[in-house]
């Protein structure tokens, strides 16, 4: 769901830009009253690394031709809370974006909105709380209720998110008057696969943090309050598998992953071999400025693995490193927002100790 800066006007793509800023001021200072646990710094690197390696793996939507991938903000809220969640997608989103070109500069603040906003608070505040404090599956016993409360937390959210970061695109690129865009045929091509790429998402988050709480159900917001309910495994060895399983993700298996467009690719152009769908240029569409212009050469700069391979080259190597590489800066980027959140918190307690 990476948006091209093509499917934006400037003036559109600023307002996102300030109301991603803003969630994520006000993140940052709900942050600085929170007490973080000792595990959180390696838990949001790590997390916030797996995301990125999922995010290359595109999955096949059988029978359309289409594909999608995680998005991760309902996986990442449930492991750091809404906030932690939203900034650490942030460092995720504007990784793909600087270093691997995926997504438009000038779009940044829009993917962080679509992809990061809905799944991080909505997600968390409207489905995964609200469920995962309910009565709900009672009869299973504790564990088995936790476990039930997660997977429908985690199919719930998954998909009711990404629908609504489906129509953010579709409102956005109408606002922004794309006018090849029809506003009606581009939400009803939007919706639906976002609806099936959604589902596998939440079995995918579902199988994640049901593996968590067997391992170290303190790392689960909402959960971590049971009472007699230990881990099977320490923390150090939770965390371990999860790294290991990143790198097989971004070095190994995003080798694997579906060649079809994904759910916006396949809205806009189609696929050949199934439906034109709006049928547009892959090469020429949508809009043209002198921000979005500047946007791109910036990228062009910046981008050291553009497309998740080695420039001018298709050598399988090329993804393969950018999973690696990119899963680490993630982690770095992730690990320097807690320690920027860190340093805050301990500024605002020796005030409040010299007062």
């Amino acid at each position: 769901m990476h948006m091209a800066d093509a499917l934006l006007s400037p003036a559109v793509a600023a307002t996102m830009y300030v109301a991603s800023g803003a969630a994520a001021g006000v993140s940052v200072h709900r942050l600085r009253k929170e007490d973080a646990a000792a595990h959180t710094l390696p838990t949001m690197a790590v997390a916030s690394a797996l995301v990125f390696a999922g995010q290359m793996v595109n999955y096949t939507i059988p029978g359309t031709g289409s594909s999608g991938h995680l998005c991760g903000g309902m996986l990442l809220s449930a492991l750091l809370g809404p906030e932690a969640g939203f900034l650490s997608m942030l460092a995720v989103l504007t990784i793909q974006c600087l270093f691997f070109a995926d997504g438009g500069l000038m779009a940044l603040g829009a993917n962080c909105w679509n992809m990061a906003f809905y799944g991080c608070f909505l997600g968390y505040y409207c489905l995964w709380r609200p469920i995962v404090r309910s009565r709900l599956f009672a009869g299973l016993g504790e564990r088995g209720a936790a476990r039930a409360k997660i997977v429908l937390a985690s199919l719930l959210g998954c998909t009711l998110t990404l629908q609504l970061g489906a129509f953010s695109v579709v409102l956005e690129t109408s606002l922004s008057g794309v006018t090849e865009l029809p506003f009606g045929a581009f939400l009803a091509l939007m919706q639906p696969i976002h609806l099936a790429i959604g589902l596998v998402e939440g079995a995918i988050t579902s199988a994640v943090l049901l593996f968590v709480y067997e391992a170290r159900p303190e790392l689960l917001r909402e959960l971590s309050a049971q009472k007699g309910i230990s881990g099977k495994m320490s923390l150090k060895s939770t965390l371990i598998v999860l790294v290991v399983a990143t790198l097989v993700i971004g070095g190994g298996i995003s080798l694997l992953a579906s060649a079809n467009p994904d759910g916006l690719e396949w809205s806009l152009f189609g696929n050949e071999d199934y439906s034109e769908n709006l049928g547009l240029d892959e090469e020429d569409y949508g809009l043209t400025s002198d921000v979005a212009s500047a946007a791109e050469a910036v990228q062009n700069q910046t981008a050291i693995l553009p497309d998740y391979s080695f420039a001018d080259s298709d050598s399988a190597l090329g993804t393969s490193v950018s999973g690696i590489v990119g899963s680490v800066l993630v982690a770095a980027a992730a690990a320097l927002v807690y320690a920027l959140g860190a340093l805050l918190r301990r500024r605002k307690g020796a005030q409040a100790a010299s007062k």
